[in-house]
């Protein structure tokens, strides 16, 4: 939904700069999703020895590569299915580091809640996978890599949700209720529309 709202403004304010700058637009995009996800999973160590600054900074940055490979892969015309699937691959890597380390802050009192945001997840991803697959083709004519399906809660809003628990252990409760809520409720407006619209 963020990215939706923001994207424009955000590519023209931060991404289009960096494109202007060589080092930057002559970069390999697989590299910088794979640089993207080392420092991702790396929240989970940083998070359990209790430098959760460190840890909110490993996932701003990888946060920002996600988004700089997709842009520089654009801009060098170079996108791939190869890119797409290691993309897919890398967020769903660092979305599990992020749990595990959130985790292992308090295991005892936030196993339940874990599992149900992986869970939520998996149900989430699963959806939109599948979405993607039969909707390839539908986008009036237009041939696309994968059919992106946007949703209530998506990664910007993941990692803002992520932040806040790093940062506020006390909130981890509630906002990750409310997280799995509004994941579990992307996924079933999701699967609404495909059904509504599919024949």
């Amino acid at each position: 939904m963020l990215e939706g709202l923001c994207r424009n403004t955000y590519e023209k304010a931060v991404i289009s700069p960096l494109l202007r700058i060589p080092a930057v637009h002559q970069c390999n995009p697989l590299m910088l999703t794979l640089a993207g996800c080392l420092i991702g999973i790396g929240f989970a160590p940083l998070i359990i020895l209790g430098w959760k600054w460190s840890a909110l900074g490993a996932l701003g940055l990888s946060g920002f590569l996600d988004t700089l490979d997709g842009s520089v892969s654009r801009f060098q015309n170079s996108s791939s299915a190869k890119g797409a699937v290691w993309d897919i691959v890398c967020d769903r890597a660092v979305e599990f580091s992020v749990v595990l380390g959130l985790y292992f802050v308090d295991p005892v009192h936030r196993g339940l809640l874990t599992i149900g945001m992986l869970g939520s997840i998996l149900l989430c991803i699963t959806s939109f996978l599948v979405v993607g697959i039969f909707s390839e083709n539908r986008s009036n004519g237009v041939k696309k890599s994968f059919h992106y399906s946007p949703g209530l809660i998506e990664r910007a809003e993941a990692f803002l949700f992520w932040g806040a628990m790093a940062a506020a252990p006390h909130a981890f409760a509630a906002l990750s209720c409310v997280f799995i809520a509004l994941v579990v409720t992307t996924t079933a407006v999701r699967l609404f529309q495909f059904t509504k619209h599919s024949g």
